[in-house]
């Protein structure tokens, strides 16, 4: 007996638990069936106004019924045809059935298969274009709140001189950056397949429109238009190349990248209890420890973004694996693939959002931590100083501070006790240093360098004028993502 418990069926965790709703939609079977009657109903009127024998009241028919989906009855007609596309074009015709002998009329299944697959993606693209700008807006503002703020920054993830909050993350803005204008370069570049027949050659249209080469390229125009696409793919076979589906697993890859990168950041940061992602009231961070605040969000955005970067290998093999004008062993594949790497990806700008909208900043710990480490970091100044001012041999300085900073390391370290380098310092016969000296040098914005400067920079030049670029994109009012 059959069991109807949904709970019983497996259903995708990237539709049910991590991709929006809008996005997941896109991806559903409603919208590509949707779709497919969009581009019969855009053929039916092409060919007509080309001079085929439709009428009007045939498109009126197919129009009618353009949203009426029986997909229970598709799925009897395709486990009897085995053939998705057939079954539909059955179906379709079973209500708009003034229509029935003219849907899908000269076309090959590629003609709905492949061109709804350009409108999703494309589609997929805008939304991820508007989280995106979003994104970038919100990481922005925290880069220019936090540009002055001093931190201590990390090389090997060893204290290193200290850098700013805001110019850390600017670090992260810079890749969402390019991840952008990436992304609206491939927007802009996304062509339409078009009607191209069974192996590419349009045949079946050149027979429809007895040889007229103008008819087939005024076709394939009409419906490009319909699609507000600028571009046909100038040269094709059934399907178009599968190297466009690199190119587009490769942004998401990237974007999974970069925020990959923030989200390692942060769960260190959080480690050092700097800064914090959100953690909600009633939040249980361990079962087993109630004190646990694990930084449960970065650590799903680093999971989905493996997923995405593992992905594209999918996009690389099946782009090198079709045999000449098409072979099948693409389409499952691609189902799976493209999708839920489009809807893993809203998932992970989803999380950063989420993740930066209600970021924790610990400027006590920040400040300890820069204290802990200041009087290493001053020794370069004293070296200096002893060179210049006292014109000592700068290598001799160098091995007498190396020694005491080692010394001081080892009282830390060994000892568990704080940092007396400065004591020793000034102890030091070998220096020209005083308490007094000390105190002027030991204030840490006198070692950010240009953080501040080259977050306005950056800023300035580029990002504002991004903001401002595109401020009337279509999603761009900022919805605060529940995760």
């Amino acid at each position: 007996m059959k069991n109807n418990n949904t709970k019983s069926t497996y259903v995708s965790p990237l539709a049910k638990r991590y991709s929006s709703k809008e996005m997941s939609y896109l991806f559903s079977e409603e919208k590509k069936i949707k779709t497919w009657r969009l581009l019969w109903i855009s053929l039916a009127k092409a060919e007509k106004k080309l001079g085929l024998n439709i009428s009007k009241e045939q498109i009126d028919d197919l129009i009618k019924y353009k949203n009426d989906i029986n997909f229970n009855k598709a799925n009897e007609y395709e486990k009897e045809l085995r053939h998705d596309v057939f079954a539909h074009i059955k179906t379709y015709g079973d209500i708009a059935k003034k229509a029935k002998g003219i849907i899908h009329l000269g076309a090959t299944s590629c003609y709905v298969g492949d061109n709804t697959d350009i409108i999703i993606q494309k589609e997929a693209l805008l939304l991820l274009k508007s989280k995106l700008l979003l994104l970038i807006q919100i990481l922005s503002k925290f880069c220019d709140k936090y540009k002055s703020t001093p931190t201590l920054s990390f090389t090997h993830f060893q204290p290193a001189q200290p850098t700013t909050i805001g110019k850390r993350a600017s670090l992260w803005l810079y890749d969402l950056y390019i991840d952008f204008n990436d992304l609206c370069l491939l927007e802009e570049n996304i062509k339409f397949l078009g009607c191209r027949g069974t192996t590419g050659t349009e045949s079946s249209f050149l027979e429809l429109f007895n040889g007229s080469n103008k008819k087939c390229i005024e076709l394939n125009e009409l419906i490009k238009k319909d699609f507000n696409f600028k571009e046909i793919h100038p040269i094709s076979a059934q399907t178009y190349t599968r190297k466009m589906d690199y190119k587009i697993m490769a942004l998401l890859s990237s974007i999974a990248q970069s925020s990959h990168k923030f989200s390692n950041d942060l769960r260190l940061l959080q480690h050092l209890k700097e800064i914090e992602e959100p953690f909600n009231k009633l939040q249980v961070g361990s079962s087993a420890m109630p004190y646990k605040r694990n930084p449960m969000r970065c650590e799903r955005i680093a999971s989905l973004s493996n997923f995405v970067m593992s992905n594209i290998n999918n996009a690389l093999y099946t782009a090198s694996s079709q045999w000449f004008e098409r072979t099948l062993d693409d389409s499952a594949n691609r189902r799976l693939s493209i999708s839920e790497s489009f809807l893993a990806t809203d998932g992970i700008i989803n999380l950063y959002i989420n993740i930066l909208d209600g970021l924790v900043v610990n400027k006590k710990m920040i400040n300890k931590h820069i204290n802990e480490e200041l009087p290493f970091l001053i020794t370069e100044n004293i070296m200096m100083n002893e060179v210049t001012k006292y014109h000592k041999d700068r290598q001799k300085i160098h091995e007498v501070i190396r020694k005491l900073s080692i010394e001081a390391g080892e009282h830390i370290k060994k000892e568990g006790k704080e940092n007396n380098l400065i004591e020793l310092l000034i102890k030091s016969k070998d220096l020209h240093i005083n308490e007094d000296d000390i105190k002027k040098i030991m204030n840490p914005n006198l070692y950010i360098g240009r953080s501040k400067e080259q977050v306005e920079d950056f800023l300035n030049n580029y990002i504002k004028p991004l903001l401002k670029k595109y401020s009337k994109e279509k999603y761009k009012n900022k919805i605060i993502i529940e995760v």
